[in-house]
């Protein structure tokens, strides 16, 4: 019932709970002219895929068998455990041909989405519509033009019927989200490459200090680029980050208590999203474009307060704490 209350009582809350905590200390904004390159993956150059020689691969806890080229087709990606999820409407399990290819590709057929994405499952239905119309009209984009996940979604969104956009906004609110996120605090962590879109650890690569970023790894690279929805990721996140970004969600650093309009336990409230157990590296480029600008649209400018003097430091830890929570 949560997704029923109208959206119009948070948003009276939400500016009055900013507003009353007036201005914050002067602090160092993150926004500049160059977006942190470890929130924003792009590739240096396109890693050839490798070719599909027709075995039948599988993983574990699947009965389902695919070929690389299966695993690989826009408009019919793998489902390794259909049983696992409601039935997929077409527009998420097939999209349509030569207009949007499927949601379910890029966000997996479950919705837990990953790093280079959005973790779209258990999200509020009308906030998901939201999004797509964000998207649509050019209101929300990315601060990196050249990461390629956020100027697919422009397309997908752009070509998207809103029948579509509505049958996959309920279908993905229907599935709650599940442990998805590992976070581990480190000094060090592996040495990692973009490969497409994400990053991935370099084979006998050994490490390196972590220094101020987060590094979210797949847990199983071959299950990921498989795309299987059941292995999950491990993020990596600097010491002492997450009773840092606890203390910031809590208001104790003069910002507005995040679960004062994402609702308590940060599991969201009415239409307002969820930010509990999903992938920080999503989290922190979206408090970046949101300082930065590239992310407007009706609802953005409840949190333009709210990120306005953020560091880079406060979203890696606001990120890594909000990760650590159960969703």
């Amino acid at each position: 019932m949560r997704n029923a209350i109208h959206f119009s009582t948070f948003a009276v809350a939400c500016v009055a709970a900013v507003a009353a905590l007036g201005a914050r200390p002067a602090q160092t904004p993150a926004a500049g002219p160059t977006p942190p390159p470890w929130a924003y993956p792009v590739a240096e150059s396109r890693t050839p895929r490798p070719p599909d020689d027709g075995t039948a691969r599988q993983v574990p806890g699947s009965t389902q068998a695919f070929t690389l080229t299966e695993t690989r087709n826009l408009f019919a990606p793998p489902d390794w455990r259909p049983d696992a999820h409601p039935s997929m409407p077409d527009v998420v399990a097939y999209g349509r041909r030569s207009a949007l290819f499927a949601c379910g590709y890029c966000h997996l057929p479950n919705g837990f989405g990953r790093p280079e994405n959005s973790g779209v499952a258990g999200l509020p239905v009308a906030y998901i519509v939201q999004q797509m119309a964000d998207f649509k009209n050019d209101a929300r984009r990315s601060a990196e033009p050249d990461m390629g996940p956020p100027s697919a979604m422009i397309r997908v969104a752009k070509a998207a019927t809103d029948e579509e956009v509505r049958l996959a906004a309920e279908y993905f609110a229907a599935v709650p989200l599940a442990p998805w996120v590992r976070v581990v605090e480190t000094n060090s962590v592996p040495k990692s490459v973009v490969a497409g879109s994400m990053w991935v650890p370099v084979e006998g690569g050994g490490t390196e200090p972590i220094g101020q970023r987060i590094v979210e790894l797949p847990e199983d690279v071959a299950r990921t680029e498989l795309r299987d929805a059941s292995s999950g990721f491990v993020a990596y996140v600097p010491n002492g980050s997450i009773a840092r970004g606890r203390a910031i969600a809590a208001g104790e650093a003069e910002v507005a208590a995040c679960a004062t309009c994402h609702g308590p336990g940060l599991h969201g409230l009415g239409p307002v999203p969820p930010l509990a157990g999903r992938s920080p590296s999503y989290t922190v480029r979206q408090l970046y474009d949101l300082q930065s600008g590239a992310r407007n649209g009706a609802w953005a400018d409840l949190m333009t307060d709210v990120v306005d003097d953020l560091s880079l430091d406060d979203m890696v830890a606001l990120a890594a704490y909000t990760a650590s929570l159960s969703p």
